[in-house]
This record gives C-alpha cells, structure tokens and sequence, in this order.
C-alpha cells in the first residue's frame, strides 16, 4: 500500500521539506545506536612532543559527530514531548520507527494524534530553520 503524504500546507511546509524531515526522524533509532556505540577511548599522543597528550583527529571527529548525534536525538524527543505531552513516546513510534497508529495503542483519538503529529513536524521545522 502506497504511504500518503501528511498534509501540511497551512503549517507552510512543503512536501519536500516534510519528506526532508520525516527522513530525519526515521534515523533516530540508527542514532541512538550510533551514539551508543561509539562511546570507545581514542589513541592519544604522549611522546612529551609538545602536543603530547592531545585527542588525535579521528577521536575529535568521532567526539564532534557525536555531539551531532545528541543534539539530534535531543531535537526529536524535545520536539516529541513538546508537542505530544505524555504521547511523545507514541509519536517518536509512529514517526521515527513508522509505526502505524492502530497498532501503537496510543491513548486517543486517531484525528487527535494525526492533530499532535502535525504539530510535532510544524515544532521541528521551526527548530531545524535554525540550525
């Protein structure tokens, strides 16, 4: 069965900008287990050269793309719990793990979620315009 778009055009956000961050968040768990993962010590350099003792590029980069990853995440479950109160967990379900809302039991209504879902990408647009 062919998935149909969210319409969001009185939020002024695109198709395109909706599939933009829809994709977003359906790479929040492979996130989670990047970040989780990569937790591991980096080679440093102690020769007393001066220097010494410095992080070498590849744990920099790896310490750099892991604050990327947090924020990420952070954006997501911030945006989630901000929109959906005690139904960001459901959210988080439908939108990032593709969970239909039949089968994610959430507490209400299927046009009261749809309702919390669109807020929830109208929140992450405005947020993600800024970064």
């Amino acid at each position: 069965m062919k998935k149909r778009d969210l319409k969001l055009n009185k939020y002024d956000i695109s198709k395109n900008r909706y599939r933009e961050l829809l994709y977003f968040c359906r790479q929040y768990r492979e996130k989670k287990i990047k970040l989780a993962s990569s937790y591991t010590v980096g080679r440093c350099n102690l020769t007393g050269m001066p220097g010494g003792g410095a992080l070498n590029d590849s744990t920099q980069a790896m310490a750099l793309n892991n604050i990327q990853l947090e924020r990420d995440i952070k954006l997501i479950e911030e945006t989630a719990a901000e929109a959906a109160g005690t139904l960001a967990d459901y959210i988080i379900s439908n939108v990032c793990d593709d969970v239909p809302y039949r089968y994610i039991g959430a507490p209400c209504g299927i046009n009261q979620f749809y309702n919390i879902r669109r807020k929830f990408f109208w929140l992450l647009a405005k947020k993600k315009n800024g970064d």
